[in-house]
């Protein structure tokens, strides 16, 4: 079977079952489809170069195409149906659940103010947010979701739990607008589909608790940006964005300059870990499609 990597150091050194042959292709380019001819699973890294998924799609030995994100969304519905795919889910809990644990502290202790009055040589008293007793809305519990409430419990943190379905302990994501005021913070962590697309809109934005903090560690088009920008110039809600819509943001966007904002350019996974975590996951789906056991990780219906 042959096996297509994006070359990297940690791609080279996996330790693949016998009868595998790994081929390597720059990821700053799409694939050739003479890369990509014979070949039967696929293992791409985002962000993608332009025509990766086409040529992906359009290869017609292809039946596994394994992501080394979480989120799918550039991806999911456009591959035949012959192909399974495979997001990244496990890989990016801790890096992601400490980013989300490290921007509500830093939001909490009042953090990006305090380092502007460090630069302004500014010794001014300013009251800090508990956290313990906070109620934290975790929207989109799955693996991300778990570890960030492993992470936030032992700050004496509660949480209201959100997702697609329903579950013990869990309210379904129709409960959501009934939810949001309960919150200090509301941590996004659902992909991007088209029932998620703009969920966060004006009028949920509006149901927040006035101050509330609203992570975004999911995908920007989640939130209706024009909308946020207004609940942040009206000092309505604050925000800590990993992502954003448009992104990358460009120059003299509003949201450079928006109020209460922490903002980082979608790092929350890049970690030293992270190409290992990565690999071993490739490592064992590639074991298992050619034991012809179950894949883990499969994606319906963008999920």
């Amino acid at each position: 079977m042959r096996l297509l990597l994006p070359d990297r150091p940690e791609a080279r050194a996996l330790d693949l079952p016998s009868g595998v042959e790994p081929m390597f292709y720059d990821a700053s380019r799409a694939p050739a489809p003479e890369q990509l001819a014979g070949v039967e699973f696929v293992v791409l890294d985002p962000p993608v170069a332009d025509g990766t998924v086409d040529a992906v799609a359009a290869a017609g030995d292809v039946r596994v195409v394994q992501t080394l994100s979480a989120g799918v969304d550039f991806i999911a519905g456009r591959l035949p149906s012959r192909v399974a795919l495979c997001d990244a889910a496990g890989v990016h809990d801790a890096s992601v659940a400490e980013w989300v644990a490290a921007v509500l502290l830093a939001a909490a202790k009042k953090l990006p103010e305090l380092l502007d009055a460090q630069r302004a040589g500014d010794w001014e008293h300013r009251e800090l947010d508990d956290v313990e007793g906070m109620t934290v809305l975790i929207l989109g519990h799955g693996s991300i979701g778990a570890a960030v409430e492993k992470r936030l419990a032992p700050f004496g943190v509660g949480f209201v739990r959100v997702a697609r379905r329903g579950r013990d302990g869990v309210h379904a994501i129709d409960e959501l607008p009934a939810r949001l005021g309960d919150a200090d913070a509301v941590v996004v962590l659902v992909p991007l589909t088209d029932e998620t697309r703009g969920l966060l809109d004006e009028a949920a934005l509006a149901r927040m608790k006035p101050g509330a903090l609203l992570i975004n560690a999911a995908r920007g088009p989640v939130v209706d940006t024009d909308a946020l920008v207004a609940a942040l110039r009206e000092r309505r809600i604050r925000a800590a964005l990993d992502v954003t819509d448009p992104e990358p943001l460009p120059a003299g966007h509003p949201l450079w300059s928006a109020p209460g904002l922490i903002l980082t350019p979608h790092v929350a996974g890049d970690v030293p870990s992270f190409p290992r975590r990565g690999m071993e996951l490739v490592a064992d789906q590639v074991r298992r499609h050619v034991a012809g056991e179950p894949l883990r990780n499969v994606v319906s219906d963008g999920y």
